[in-house]
C-alpha cells in the first residue's frame, strides 16, 4: 500500500471518514488507471462512506482517504462531505448512526 499512495498516509486536503463519495463517471475507468482507483470507482456507483470503501477493499481506512481524495482532485469521484456547524456534527446524524449500532 505504501506504493499505491506514493507513501502518504493522510490526504492532502481534510476527508473525513463519514464523507460519501460517488462515482463521477458512468463508464468504467481502463487500465491506464491503477486497480485501486477502478474498484473505488466500480464500489462508488452506489454512494458510499470512506469508512465503507475502506473496509470493501479491506485496506486501512488512511490509504482509503488517500486514494479517494487524489481521485476527486482528478474529477473521478465527488465527495460529500458533512455538515459541521461550528465544528460539531448534526444531532439528527449522530442519532441515526446511534439508532443504526443498536440495530447491530
Amino acid at each position: 500500500m505504501y506504493a499505491v499512495t506514493g507513501g502518504r498516509t493522510a490526504p492532502r486536503g481534510g476527508l473525513a471518514v463519514e464523507a460519501l463519495v460517488s462515482s463521477a463517471t458512468s463508464m468504467r475507468l481502463g487500465m491506464t488507471y491503477t486497480r485501486e482507483y477502478r474498484a473505488i470507482s466500480e464500489l462508488c456507483r452506489q454512494v458510499r462512506s470512506v469508512a465503507e470503501v475502506s473496509a470493501l477493499l479491506r485496506v486501512p481506512l488512511g490509504v482509503a482517504r488517500v486514494l479517494i481524495a487524489d481521485m476527486e482532485s482528478e474529477g473521478l469521484v465527488r465527495v460529500y462531505q458533512p455538515q459541521l456547524e461550528a465544528g460539531v456534527p448534526d444531532k439528527s446524524l449522530l442519532e441515526r448512526v446511534l439508532s443504526g449500532l443498536r440495530r447491530l
